[in-house]
Formats: C-alpha cells, sequence, structure tokens
C-alpha cells in the first residue's frame, strides 16, 4: 500500500469510528458525546492542536480531551499557541500527554515549570507564533485539531465573529494534511453572517453546552496607571515617536503603554503632533485607545484578535477596524503578527528581565511563561526593502547607510511589581535552559534587536553608541537604584548624556513635577464608556461592585 494510501485509509478509519459515536448523520456530534469522539479519533503518540487563543478558548473541548481514558489515548504531542487553562495542563499530569511545543503560557506560567522540573512533559520548543504557525504547516502538522468558533450551520461551515483569531490557521494545517478537524461552537444556526472557515475543512461540529470562554486580556483600567507610567509614556513619546516620526506601530499591553494611548489627546496633541505620529496600528481594539480615535488621531487599526465588551464600538468605526458587511469585526492572528512585522516601523513593549547585552525574556525562575509574538514584533526584519523615513532614519543613526532599521523599544520599570529587579547581569533563562534540556536559553528578544530602553529614570538611546561597552553602560544609567545600575558611576551616566546616548526626563524638557495622572484623556473605566458614546460595555471584573441598599 502506498504512503497516500496508508494516509487515505488512516483517516477513513478515523472518521468511521467517530461516526459510530456519534450516532448521527451529517457532521453534528453531542455534547455529550465529546470524550467518547475525541477517543474514536485520536490515536497514541498523535499531534494535536487545541485552539486556546490569547482570549478565546475552545474550553468545552479542552475539558473533553482532559477525561479522555489514558489506556486508550496517551504518548499524544500537544501543539497549541496558547497554554490559558488548568486543562491544558492536565493532559500532562494525566498522561494523556507527554510533549509540548508552544507559544505563550501566562496564567499557567508556574505550573508549567513544575510539570518540566518533574518531568511530567517535554518541551520541544517555546515558539514565537509566526514560527508556531509556520511549524503546524511544515513538520508540525496536527493529526488532530480541536477549534472554536460562534456559530456553525449543519455543513460546518463557521462564524468566528470577532475573534476570529488562530482559527482558519489551525484549521488549514490540519484539513490539508489529512487531519481530522473537531469544532466546539455556541450555536447551530441555519444562516451564518459571514463565513470564517468553510464547512469541507471541517468534520465535526459539537455545540457547546455554554458559551466559549473568552477573556478581555487587553483591557487595562486608566485608575490603576500611576505617575511614573505617565512619565515613561511622555519620555516614549518626547524621545522616539517625535524626533522619528513614528506613524505605523506595535505595542504590548501594559500600564505604560496603555498610558501612551491615553495621553496622545493630551501631551501629544500639545506638542502639535496629531497627524505626525501613531495614525496606524496592529492592536487588538484596546480600549484605551478610544481617547485617541475619537480625538482623530489614529487612521487604522489592524486587529489579533478583539477584546470583550469593545464590539459595539468596533462596528460602529468600519472606517478604523477591519469589519465586514456582516457589521463585525474580523480578526486574524497569524496575519496581524505579518503586519506588526512587516508594515510597523516601531514595536514596544515590556518584560520581566533585561541583562548586560540586552538580551530579555519573561522565563524566569519558576516560571515558563513563554513569548507569543514579542520576538516577531520586536524584531528588525532583515527581508524589509520599503522604507519609510523613521526606518531610514534609524538606520543611518545606528550607522547603517545600506539599509533602515525598525525601532525595537523595551519600556519596564527598573523593579517588577514584586520588586524584583527588572535589570540583572545573568537571565535566568539560562538556568531554565540546563534544568530543562534547551539547547539554548528561551531569550525573548535579543539584545541586537533593541534600538531604545525606557525606564522611569531615562532613555537609553542604544542607536547611537558605537560599542558593546557603550551599550551596556547606557543599560545601566537607565537602571536606577538596582544593583545593575549602581555598578556605573554618576560621571559615566553624564557623560553619556552629553552624547544623546542616555536621555533624562530634563533632557527632554519634560518638568517631573508636573507629570500627573491628569495627563490621561481617561482616567476610569467610566471616563472610557463616555469617551466611547456609550458604546463600550466593560466586563463584570471591571465594574463596580454595585451598592446594596437596606
Amino acid at each position: 500500500m502506498s504512503d497516500l494510501s496508508r494516509h487515505q485509509a488512516d483517516r477513513l478509519s478515523r472518521l468511521a469510528r467517530a461516526v459510530a459515536v456519534c450516532g448521527v448523520s451529517g457532521k453534528l456530534c453531542p455534547a455529550e458525546r465529546a470524550t467518547q469522539l475525541l477517543e474514536a479519533i485520536i490515536e497514541p503518540g498523535d499531534r494535536v492542536a487545541i485552539e486556546g487563543d490569547n482570549q478565546k478558548q475552545a474550553d468545552f473541548l479542552a475539558s473533553a480531551l482532559g477525561n479522555v481514558n489514558p489506556g486508550r489515548v496517551h504518548d499524544l504531542h500537544m501543539v497549541q499557541s496558547v497554554l490559558a487553562l488548568p486543562d491544558h495542563l492536565a493532559v500532562f499530569e494525566r498522561g494523556i500527554a507527554n510533549r509540548l511545543d508552544f507559544s505563550y503560557a501566562g496564567p499557567q506560567s508556574r505550573r508549567l515549570a513544575e510539570l518540566v522540573a518533574s518531568k511530567a512533559l517535554t518541551i520541544g520548543a517555546i515558539h514565537t507564533y509566526l514560527e508556531l504557525y509556520a511549524r503546524w504547516l511544515v513538520d508540525l502538522n496536527p493529526h488532530v485539531a480541536l477549534i472554536v468558533a460562534d456559530k456553525a450551520d449543519r455543513d460546518g461551515n463557521l462564524y468566528t465573529g470577532p475573534n476570529t483569531e488562530d482559527t482558519p490557521t489551525i484549521t488549514e494545517a490540519a484539513a490539508f494534511r489529512g487531519g481530522i478537524v473537531v469544532a466546539q461552537v455556541n450555536e447551530i444556526v441555519d444562516h451564518l453572517p459571514r463565513v470564517d472557515v468553510p464547512g469541507d475543512w471541517v468534520d465535526f461540529v459539537i455545540p457547546s453546552p455554554k458559551p466559549y470562554r473568552i477573556d478581555p486580556l487587553f483591557t487595562r483600567d486608566p485608575a490603576k496607571i500611576r505617575n511614573e507610567n505617565v512619565l515613561m509614556a511622555m519620555m516614549a513619546i518626547a524621545a522616539i515617536y517625535e524626533p522619528y516620526e513614528v506613524r505605523r506601530l506595535n505595542h504590548g499591553i501594559g500600564y505604560a503603554t496603555a498610558a501612551i494611548e491615553l495621553i496622545l489627546p493630551t501631551f501629544a496633541a500639545q506638542r502639535g503632533l496629531k497627524g505626525k505620529i501613531a495614525r496606524h496600528f496592529v492592536l487588538n481594539p484596546h480600549p484605551t485607545l478610544m481617547p485617541a480615535i475619537e480625538a482623530g488621531f489614529v487612521d487604522s487599526v489592524y486587529c489579533f484578535g478583539s477584546e470583550l465588551g469593545m464590539e459595539r464600538y468596533v462596528s460602529r468605526h468600519a472606517d478604523i477596524f477591519p469589519v465586514g458587511p456582516d457589521g463585525n469585526l474580523r480578526s486574524n492572528r497569524a496575519l496581524a503578527q505579518v503586519a506588526g512585522q512587516y508594515a510597523c516601523d516601531l514595536f514596544i513593549g515590556g518584560t520581566l528581565q533585561i541583562d548586560a547585552q540586552g538580551n530579555s525574556s519573561t522565563a524566569t525562575k519558576g516560571r515558563i511563561t513563554g513569548f507569543g509574538g514579542a520576538p516577531n514584533m520586536g524584531a528588525d526584519p532583515r527581508g524589509r526593502r520599503h522604507d519609510s523615513p523613521t526606518w531610514l532614519r534609524a538606520g543611518q543613526e545606528g550607522g547603517d547607510s545600506l539599509r533602515g532599521r525598525k525601532l525595537v523599544v523595551q519600556m519596564v520599570q527598573t523593579h517588577q511589581p514584586n520588586g524584583a529587579p527588572s535589570f540583572v547581569e545573568r537571565l535566568d533563562a539560562f538556568d531554565l535552559a540546563a534544568s530543562a534540556g534547551f539547547a539554548l536559553p528561551p531569550v525573548m528578544i535579543y539584545g541586537d534587536d533593541v534600538t531604545h530602553v525606557i525606564t522611569e529614570r531615562g532613555v537609553a538611546n542604544l542607536l547611537r553608541c558605537r560599542s558593546p561597552q557603550e551599550r551596556e553602560a547606557a543599560f545601566r544609567a537607565v537602571a536606577g537604584d538596582t544593583d545593575f545600575g549602581k555598578r556605573q558611576s554618576p560621571e559615566t551616566t553624564d557623560s553619556l548624556r552629553r552624547r544623546g546616548l542616555v536621555m533624562l526626563p530634563s533632557d527632554l524638557g519634560i518638568d517631573v513635577a508636573t507629570v500627573t495622572r491628569d495627563w490621561l484623556a481617561a482616567k476610569s473605566i467610566d471616563d472610557l464608556v463616555t469617551a466611547s458614546g456609550g458604546l463600550y460595555e466593560p466586563p463584570a471584573k471591571f465594574r463596580p461592585n454595585p451598592i446594596t441598599h437596606v
């Protein structure tokens, strides 16, 4: 029998077992038979991809997979972008799976580290999002893909609503390599608002007993933005956005980047920057971006995913967001990662640790967080060929006459919220590599890609540094009262300031005494609702506790 024939026979055998389990004609499978269905289509040693995006989760299918009989289904190789739920790790604790390739493990990072330490699982690699998607298509093709969508019709066509995210990429990686695709949906309908994944790619649809879980991952309450966050945001605009005329950008989530969004209509407008900076974003629809949109700063936003509560606001702003004829956002995480890497001139994000060479990582002692998309967008794309004033100026300032440079900014306070120093002589990632058996330490963004570092103390402009020693001195100059920063003399820092390698707030014309939350265009969740014209519907966790009258 040829390889192709064996491939086809294997798929047909799995499908026949599945039809016997479902007990109905067509693609619909009752929810109460979900675990039996997975036992029928998954074989020992399979590669399984389960959708766990940053926000939406195939949570019902994750629970069903965690309940399969380890005697029948075992030694699975999980290939998934995000580990967000306890059920995502339960498969390793129960002996159902033993190998993992992933991108991000935020809420499960400590538990994942414990399982790795106890040898309960082996990590193949911690990928960036784009890297994992590429390997899904090349050599980590899923034998079974478990996905999630809002709605399905009886032919298996799927409507994902605003949160398309990873769904098409996972589905295509499995469907066009003979894999089995199972979709968890909120409801079965006769007519879909639009088709995001064609039914020919989907083998089984399971209506979930309750709507899939979705988290407001990108929402930051303005009430929690502190004065030092505002100061860092001001320095970012004065030292980077303004001189480089940054118009196309992506940034991560955090209170300092939320502060940037919220001072565009105030601080940036006062500096005459409307229409000159921050016009095109690759970004989820952050609620804190609404005041800048309403003030006319923002021309377009392309989205990785949506954000809970922003649906009505986004639908009313089809001129800004990618909204289809159905009136809802169409997001795509894979394409947004590409846009963030190649179409943006600036990436600005945060980290947990930075070392003397500028390498950064979110993999620290007892935590394997992963990277998500930061390394894709926080790297100078060597394949880029189109120019822009921002790109060209950064390249010239960096001493390169042949090509430009992407601006890659690390924006981090000198100490983490738990008091741990952000600047260290040696990353914890090196020790993690040794204990977990990685060939290389899991560095998130390599130091030679970083062009600027911003802390509450000042800005280090690494483009102007001409030696490793100067770069290290610039890091230490903005590291504050950490042990790392104390190893440098004030005289050295003063010399760096005179040469423009380091800029303190006063060097940028910022009077620290005037830096307060008053600069924020919205200071609370209620202010964001007002800015949206009442369209924004804050998720429950961001609403004030109701007052009970007695």
